[in-house]
């Protein structure tokens, strides 16, 4: 998977996954924190979410022409990381009000812009060389999975972090305090007695009223979650150094359409206008289908997590909880990466002894942890749920290269847009679980004037399946498109091209958040059927346009 490729692949990927840990870290806990912090409801959190996710893919756009234009992408890049860094600082500043949350969010979308598309661009550049040209589809394969190690590890950071914090304090997170503690100050809680249980179980800490209780405790997990915010910012620190320490090996692929133009005898190729045109309206259509993917992928923010706080258990029993604590879930996914590496044919004798002592010394770690976990009981956190799709994307990952692979060599690989296609019928697929899920549970306005939780809750197992589905569907999609953008886009208009890919993204995210209405007023599973009937409509489209994308892609 990682041979043929030039050494600035590696570079990027690692720059890209600590900007990304940094991301999810923030993610993972953003709508729990305006709802946590601020007492919003769901379509206030959602609208500051979609406009924020917005932001963060619609101005890759703005990024791409500066790029293409007047910095260049190294230059572009590192800017990027440094306003990303300053935005998320912003966060992580104790008792920081509304207003400044803005401001900082309006930062880190800026930074993004300037970052994402042009790294991209930046990989795509050292495919051009026809001697890598070949391995572009698994290039951006690899440079995927490492977005998703960074997301990976995001949960638990921001699961750590919250919890010391809160444990300084004297609290313990519990998912039912937040809201009925806004209740209780605002005046609107209509019984207590479900207050007071939950504050008498809060064993170290100090008050004298229950509304006292709920004071401390909202400015506690505040606190906690800007720590969480902190850890994104040190996150962008690792990823600047990164890309400046190691500029040697991408330095070659660091050069827009513009610049090589300006050299003397460079071989420069320049489309026709009716090809330039061809390509812009190919990559036009895909941007409108993909829009709706991530219309529904990020869900797992916002009414995903939202289901996995309000109506999915929160303790679980010790087999369950492997895979929720990261001391006995990455020891596993050692295990089974070391077996594979000693059984997998052709593996050299050296591979295979370390792929056996890697397996022998997690297993070790496996069991000493797993002892500490009880029969039952175990808590899990809505945000954990986060750190499936990308550890899905990490093992799936070679799975579907491989597969794509011993297509390729039979002549029977499809191609980039049908890829897409079937991608948007799995995602289907992934909501039609939530449907099945969701079917007799408490509407979420029935939820919004109880307060708390449902009193009938779900097996995880619901989202985690959920999210198994659309990780499969993202790795068809995803960096596929990434890939089909790198390919097509017109020389002069690689950084915005990719800006372009990433504004598809934005429109989808917006319209991510700004459904959040639907959740309040509809039953569940009226709210994930819309994201089935979409999705297929979507996918429709997609084949239905096949013979315009061959068309420009040959072009």
């Amino acid at each position: 998977m990682f041979k043929g490729h030039p050494k600035g692949l590696f570079v990027a990927f690692f720059t890209n996954m600590g900007e990304r840990f940094g991301y999810y870290t923030m993610l993972a806990i953003f709508v729990l924190y305006l709802q946590s912090k601020f007492g919003w409801s769901t379509s206030e959190s959602g609208r500051v979410y979609g406009t924020f996710l917005f932001g963060i893919y619609f101005l890759p756009l703005l990024g791409g022409y500066i790029a293409d234009n007047i910095l260049g992408y190294g230059k572009t890049i590192l800017l990027g990381i440094v306003i990303m860094f300053t935005g998320y600082a912003l966060l992580a500043m104790p008792g920081t009000g509304e207003f400044f949350i803005y401001v900082a969010l309006a930062v880190i979308s800026l930074g993004t812009g300037f970052f994402k598309g042009n790294l991209q661009a930046l990989v795509g550049n050292m495919y051009d060389d026809p001697k890598y040209a070949p391995f572009r589809d698994s290039a951006f394969n690899v440079f995927y999975m490492g977005i998703n190690i960074g997301a990976f590890f995001a949960p638990s950071a921001a699961e750590a972090m919250r919890n010391w914090i809160m444990g300084m304090k004297g609290f313990t997170y519990n998912a039912a305090i937040p809201d009925l503690a806004h209740k209780c100050l605002n005046g609107t809680l209509k019984s207590p007695e479900q207050l007071e249980k939950l504050a008498s179980g809060q064993i170290g800490a100090h008050f004298t009223s229950l509304q006292d209780f709920s004071a401390q405790y909202i400015d506690a997990i505040g606190r906690a979650y800007n720590s969480g915010f902190a850890v994104a910012a040190i996150s962008m620190i690792a990823s600047l150094l990164i890309f400046i320490l190691f500029r040697k090996y991408y330095k070659s692929a660091d050069v827009t359409h513009k610049q090589k133009k300006a050299v003397k005898g460079a071989q420069v190729v320049d489309l026709t206008k009716a090809q330039t045109k061809d390509r812009l309206i190919a990559l036009g259509l895909v941007f409108f289908v993909v829009m709706f993917f991530w219309m529904a992928f990020h869900q797992n923010g916002f009414t995903l997590t939202i289901f996995a706080r309000d109506y999915t258990v929160s303790t679980v029993a010790k087999s369950t909880a492997v895979i929720f604590n990261i001391s006995t879930f990455l020891p596993a996914l050692i295990v089974i990466l070391g077996v594979f590496i000693v059984l997998a044919k052709g593996s050299s004798r050296n591979n295979r002894i370390f792929g056996g002592v890697a397996a022998l010394l997690a297993a070790a770690a496996f069991f000493y942890f797993f002892r500490e976990l009880t029969a039952e009981g175990n808590p899990i956190s809505p945000e954990k749920f986060q750190q499936f799709n990308p550890i899905f994307i990490v093992f799936l990952t070679p799975v579907v290269i491989g597969i794509f692979s011993y297509m390729r060599r039979h002549s029977k690989e499809p191609s980039s847009p049908v890829k897409i296609g079937i991608g948007m019928l799995i995602t289907a697929v992934g909501f039609l679980i939530m449907v099945i899920a969701s079917r007799g549970l408490m509407s979420p306005a029935d939820l919004k004037i109880q307060g708390g939780v449902s009193d009938t809750l779900r097996s995880p197992y619901w989202l985690i399946g959920t999210y198994l589905t659309l990780t499969v569907a993202e790795l068809f999609l995803s960096p596929i498109g990434i890939s089909f953008v790198s390919k097509v886009a017109p020389p002069q208009h690689k950084g915005l091209a990719q800006g372009g890919w990433f504004g598809a993204t934005a429109i989808g995210n917006l319209l991510a958040g700004f459904i959040g209405p639907f959740w309040d007023k509809w039953e569940l599973w009226q709210f994930f059927m819309l994201l089935v009937v979409v999705t297929i409509l979507s996918a429709i489209i997609m084949f239905s346009i096949l013979k315009v994308l061959k068309r420009a892609t040959t072009s």
